[in-house]
């Protein structure tokens, strides 16, 4: 009765959580299991950045309850940012649950399962829910372990959480708490055993990542912990490759922009949030930077990498945007010359300040301005492919696609590129020629002197 199957919804931050949920529980003893119809407990990671997310997520925790009617000793927990957010009263919607643990509580998971197994072993019924999600001291230190795939090739690594910044949409300051930043030894240790374990890209995790270390590590010479930390993990043998995400535009300043420059492995990528190109609703979000600033920051980054690649976070239909708001979003969104980009229509959550403003946007008008810069992006994202037909771009072989039909990497840019290859070049950077491409992936074939797709 100890297998467990874990599903996540959300950030790259809940998918992270999982997997260091999972090497504590293995280390325990439990089983780790792909199929969810074979677990004996299901563990739901939840996210509450939108309301739908949450639905989704209290939608399938129903769904499932009814397995605990065929077998009693079936286990059911909801983890992370739901639960932080819901916590006791997720029951009144859920009365089968047996364990609701928030985001500070994650490395306690392995302790509650052990007694709810104990309990069940001895005969006795489980009684009360557990439900956890007090605030810990140092629980931003216990996201250190990882479950690698074989020839697994890249790897999360968080360096800090929560998060200070009270955006006036957002609900994180709830759910994830006040910032907190890891040691910096303690990071690069666990990027350095990552190398040794085969791991060559390597992708920086925090709610505004950008502010690690700023009230733990001075600033030197100018260059803020951040920096400093990427520095050192640039400087890890075995280490191809660094990403690093979500940060704020407020943390790109001089030393972040010229880190592009100097530092060979930081991928000529970026994740840039803009939410409003709007100064009037950039104010309203209390986002503390102006649409001149954040162009200011896209033109620096551009001038230090020319082939700079940008993803970007846009709300459209916040509360109050009209036709002139929107129409100054779309013209940064142009100029910016996104690669990337997630648009989100509006989502009141609870709690927060903007769910309280007057002139909620209609539904169908947020849906139209979302429709337009989804068509702007398509149209970025060709003509950016189109021009890397017939180059040789350098691609960090990742492993088989899963359709099958050969193998998959991605540039620096973050692009996906499928070519034929054979398994011993994975974790590798080979050169690859682009022959077609399409939206959002590119094709092509191993440019190796010598070397063919079946040696």
């Amino acid at each position: 009765m100890n297998r467990v199957f874990i599903k996540t919804y959300g950030c790259q931050m809940n998918e992270r959580d999982s997997e260091a949920v999972a090497a504590m529980l293995r280390a325990r003893g439990y089983r780790m299991v792909a199929d969810e119809d074979q677990c004996d407990i299901l563990l739901l990671n939840t996210c509450s950045v939108r309301d739908a997310a949450e639905q989704k997520a209290i939608g399938k925790a129903a769904n499932v309850s009814g397995r605990k009617k065929k077998n009693p000793d079936f286990i059911l927990g909801i983890l992370g940012c739901m639960a932080q957010n819901r916590g006791a009263e997720l029951l009144d919607r859920l009365p089968d649950v047996d364990l609701i643990v928030g985001t500070q509580k994650f490395h306690q998971v392995p302790d509650f399962l052990d007694n709810l197994r104990a309990a069940q072993a001895a005969g006795v019924p489980i009684g009360e829910t557990i439900v956890d999600i007090g605030d810990e001291a140092g629980s931003q230190n216990t996201i250190r372990d990882h479950v690698l795939e074989e020839k697994q090739v890249s790897a999360f690594v968080s360096i800090q959480q929560g998060c200070n910044m009270d955006c006036a949409f957002c609900i994180v300051p709830k759910t994830r708490g006040d910032e907190r930043s890891r040691p910096m030894d303690e990071i690069v240790r666990e990027c350095e055993q990552l190398a040794e374990r085969g791991v060559r890209e390597i992708t920086l995790l925090g709610q505004i990542v950008t502010s690690y270390g700023r009230r733990d590590y001075a600033h030197t010479g100018g260059v803020t912990p951040f920096a400093q930390l990427l520095e050192r993990v640039n400087g890890i043998p075995g280490i191809q490759r660094i990403r690093f995400t979500s940060p704020h535009p407020r943390g790109f300043k001089e030393d972040l922009i010229a880190a592009y420059g100097r530092l060979e492995k930081l991928c000529e990528y970026v994740h840039l949030p803009l939410q409003s190109g709007s100064n009037r609703i950039l104010r309203l979000m209390n986002r503390p930077y102006t649409r001149e600033r954040y162009a200011q920051i896209v033109a620096d980054l551009r001038a230090v990498r020319p082939d700079m690649y940008f993803s970007t976070d846009v709300i459209v239909g916040f509360p109050g945007e009209t036709e002139e708001d929107f129409a100054q979003t779309r013209e940064l969104f142009e100029q910016a010359n996104y690669d990337m980009a997630y648009i989100f229509k509006y989502s009141i959550r609870s709690g927060t300040p903007a769910a309280a403003m007057a002139d909620q946007v209609p539904d169908e008008v947020k849906e139209a301005r979302n429709q337009e810069l989804l068509r702007i992006l398509a149209a970025n994202s060709d003509r950016r492919n189109a021009t890397l037909l017939g180059t040789t771009q350098e691609v960090l072989v990742e492993g088989p696609d899963q359709k099958g039909r050969g193998f998959m990497g991605r540039t620096r840019g973050n692009r996906i590129v499928h070519f034929a290859a054979n398994e011993r070049l994975i974790g590798e950077l080979a050169p690859v020629k682009i022959e077609r491409v399409s939206t959002a992936v590119l094709y092509g074939s191993l440019a190796l002197a010598g070397v063919t797709s079946d040696e």
